[in-house]
């Protein structure tokens, strides 16, 4: 019981700040624009299911399948992180639009985001390349001991991984009304500056991909 409450706190203290479920709603708001919370409610509930099985998959075999395509950690990282600047830039740099519901049906609406819930939703917005690291990590640090230890281990971090989807679905469905009675200069105030924030952390991210590299081939010392 003690390795299960140990790498509950572990994932989720781990994933939080990475996932962010309350910046990155707020991105996912952006960019899905206005829409019915019909819509929202839909999108947060398949976002969350989709970012459960990403997890899920870079618990069991992320290692593996980095390792099937000689993909290294360091490259991974700075392909995500170039990847989260450039949508932070989009974002930051996208034009207000009044907030009016769609004019177009709500199918077609559901239709033309569906496309999206994998990528960019889920991947890199919800869980990017910094939440791939930790997931790797917590990975390899669950697979050690002995075999009870280990169950207890993978059981705690599956926890916290529910726990977090959990509050994906619930930031990413009422992010539009977290946000009502927040007036809509101040709305497009925060997502500018939350865009800003991702453009940073994509940077950041890329950084230390590139620096990794610089230092394992002897460009750069640490």
């Amino acid at each position: 019981m003690k390795a299960f409450i140990s790498y509950f706190a572990l994932a989720l203290g781990a994933l939080l700040p990475v996932v962010n479920p309350i910046g990155s709603s707020l991105v996912f708001l952006g960019m899905v624009g206005p829409a019915p919370k019909e819509v929202f409610r839909t999108l947060a509930r398949k976002i969350a299911v989709s970012t459960a099985i990403f997890l899920l998959a870079m618990d069991v075999a992320g290692t593996t399948v980095l390792k099937l395509f000689g993909i290294s950690l360091p490259v991974m990282q700075l392909a995500g992180g170039l990847v989260l600047a450039s949508m932070g830039w989009q974002l930051l740099n996208k034009a207000d639009t009044p907030d009016q519901p769609s004019s177009s049906p709500l199918s077609n609406n559901l239709d033309r985001l569906n496309g999206k819930i994998f990528y960019p939703f889920t991947f890199p917005v919800t869980a990017g390349p910094g939440v791939l690291v930790v997931m790797l990590t917590l990975s390899a640090h669950a697979s050690k001991g002995s075999f009870l230890e280990i169950a207890l281990a993978q059981l705690g971090v599956l926890a916290g991984m529910a726990l977090m989807c959990a509050a994906v679905f619930f930031f990413y469905a009422y992010a539009p009304a977290i946000t009502a009675k927040v007036p809509q200069s101040t709305s497009h105030g925060i997502l500018r500056v939350i865009s800003f924030i991702l453009f940073c952390i994509g940077v950041q991210i890329a950084w230390n991909g590139l620096s990794t590299l610089l230092v394992t081939q002897g460009l750069f010392k640490s």
